[in-house]
């Protein structure tokens, strides 16, 4: 499906309007493995339905984990926890194209008493996931890799004896930090994880707090993490996803209006909000995005607008996500004839009026609703694959086309 993006620049008759966003796709998958792990049976609500969390949920259930969801439209998902012991030991899971299913089930098939194969789709299979296996192979788990080393697929043996410390390295992905805090508690024992490497840490704060609603202690000391306790099941809230919510702040930031998400408030734990903040006045300059990169796209297909070139920094790391999303970004703003400078962690863009192009999507869900926003200052932008959003947002075109209706109407 190819979704041709109407430019409505200077056609806003009513700048205010209000849209509603999925709950969160990273407090879902977290929420989700929590409950999972928990003693009890768990309730959440505003659970996030797309792809991504679809193929999380199925791959807890192939663990024997049980689950039943609410009906449609209800987003509701009640879960029966294992308190801490995966129901089977040996079997096969699937984790498709989600980075958080592949990271934080390796790490649950690693730290529990069983013997896993672990398979995912072939775009999964080139991002990167050594740090996370090296770390799991230090706590004394066993990795027998198919094809390429340190990376899916592979069969894993689960450890019964995890030493007390564990370091890992965080530089290319704060996840796997947060897949072992998550994790630990299923070996009974306090222990204690030391990251190394430079990355932006709010996801992991968000993971201490979820864990902390959940029963389990992480108690940090310099550097290093240490966990005890065990999960408890509640009753859980999932946020309105910050991440889709970023999109629709970025649209007021180039048309001058006053759409608001449901929802979305300054306390959240979630990172991103960093980029509604930054967006309110921001006009080209530099800024340091390692910290929030999911919205490295969304600024980079906004800032021909500014009046100032605009540098991104300190996102090396996207180019191992769905698709190197730095050189993404470089050929579809070249194809709109902006100027662009790629470096090796992040890109320069210049001032320019962006002309008619198709957006190639790579495959990726943050590229189509990015460069959506290009095409509402710019005539014949046309995104092709838009379908690719179903990955973390199955309806965004159709929000986004709600929003158009209510400033053009």
């Amino acid at each position: 499906m190819n979704y041709k993006v109407r430019n409505i620049y200077g056609k806003i008759t009513d700048p205010a309007a209000i849209v509603s966003v999925p709950g969160s796709k990273s407090i879902t998958a977290r929420a989700m493995l929590l409950a999972a792990l928990a003693d009890g049976v768990s309730t959440l609500y505003g659970v996030q339905l797309s792809d991504d969390c679809a193929t999380f949920l199925a791959a807890l259930k192939s663990l024997g984990i049980k689950a039943e969801e609410g009906q449609e439209g209800e987003n509701i998902l009640k879960i029966y926890g294992c308190g801490g012991r995966i129901p089977v030991k040996e079997g096969e899971v699937y984790v498709g194209s989600s980075g958080t299913a592949a990271r934080f089930l390796t790490a649950l098939c690693a730290l529990s008493d069983g013997e896993f194969t672990l398979d995912c789709s072939d775009q999964m299979r080139a991002r990167p996931q050594e740090p996370l296996i090296r770390a799991l192979e230090s706590a004394g788990a066993r990795f027998d890799f198919t094809q390429t080393k340190y990376c899916f697929p592979f069969k894993v043996r689960g450890t019964k004896d995890v030493k007390d410390v564990i370091e890992v390295d965080v530089s290319k992905s704060s996840q796997y930090l947060s897949a072992l805090l998550m994790c630990v508690p299923c070996t009974k024992k306090t222990v204690k994880i030391l990251p190394t490497g430079s990355h932006g840490m709010d996801y992991v704060a968000m993971t201490a707090d979820m864990m902390w609603s959940f029963g389990v202690n992480v108690e940090k000391a310099g550097d290093e993490f240490a966990v005890s306790g065990g999960y408890t099941a509640k009753k859980y809230d999932i946020e309105p996803d910050v991440s889709a919510a970023c999109y629709f702040y970025a649209l007021n930031r180039i048309l001058g209006s006053k759409v608001r998400v449901r929802g979305v408030m300054p306390h959240t734990m979630q990172g991103d909000y960093k980029f509604i903040k930054l967006v309110e006045n921001f006009d080209g300059g530099e800024v340091d995005m390692s910290s929030f990169s999911d919205q490295a796209l969304t600024l980079a297909a906004i800032a021909p607008y500014f009046s100032s070139p605009t540098t991104i920094t300190g996102i090396a790391h996207v180019r191992g996500q769905e698709c190197d999303r730095i050189k993404a970004a470089c050929v579809n703003l070249t194809a709109m004839g902006v100027k662009v400078e790629e470096r090796e962690d992040g890109l320069k863009i210049y001032p320019a009026r962006p002309r008619a192009a198709k957006i190639d999507t790579f495959g990726d869900h943050r590229v189509a609703m990015s460069f959506a926003l290009t095409g509402l200052r710019a005539d014949g932008i046309e995104i092709e694959n838009a379908e690719v959003c179903s990955k973390t947002f199955p309806g965004f075109f159709k929000a986004l086309d709600s929003v158009i209706e209510e400033l053009t109407k």
